[in-house]
């Protein structure tokens, strides 16, 4: 009888080292990670500086202002409009919320289709990166943040992999 307690007491003395010998657990953003390097915060803002860019994000703005005016127009002229005039001003505000989402729609395209192309270009270092990271803090499981219900700020990775990223580019 004492063989077995004396069994199960090692057993659980052992155990936090056998998972610490398989390695840690951590989560991470890799979109996040890159997209928060210094180099990819450089290349949005030279997109967002780049001409065609400037030129629909200036177009959205214009479309914007307009379509508040108009707004703001028709709340206050409403009361004394015919039922026309009201008819007409509000196919002008449907016309240019039309032309807003369009551009906005656009924009967001444009967007989204440099940070991919960021991505893209990073990708590899990240993965670098990510390897060291994990053969350095002996990492046994990796997840993608988005698939974890609920983790502790410290098994979080993500941080890491930006400062190790900027550390590289640096050089």
């Amino acid at each position: 009888m004492k063989a077995r307690m004396w069994l199960a007491g090692l057993l659980v003395a052992a155990l936090p080292s056998m998972v610490v010998a398989q390695g840690q657990i951590a989560v991470v953003n890799l979109e996040q990670a890159i997209l928060q390097t210094d180099v990819a915060q450089q290349r949005m803002q030279e997109f967002e500086e780049n001409e065609d860019f400037a030129s629909d994000k200036a177009q959205f703005d214009t479309l914007r202002a307009e379509l508040d005016e108009l707004v703001k127009d028709f709340q206050r002229d409403q009361a004394a409009m015919s039922e026309d005039d009201q008819l007409a001003a509000r196919q002008k505000m449907s016309s240019k919320q039309s032309d807003l989402e369009y551009v906005a729609k656009k924009l967001q395209t444009l967007q989204t289709q440099n940070a991919q192309g960021v991505m893209q270009e990073l990708a590899p270092q990240a993965q670098e990166v990510l390897r060291q990271i994990i053969e350095t803090d002996q990492i046994g499981l990796l997840l993608q943040q988005q698939a974890v219900i609920h983790a502790d700020l410290g098994y979080n990775i993500t941080a890491k992999v930006t400062d190790k990223m900027n550390q590289l580019g640096a050089e």
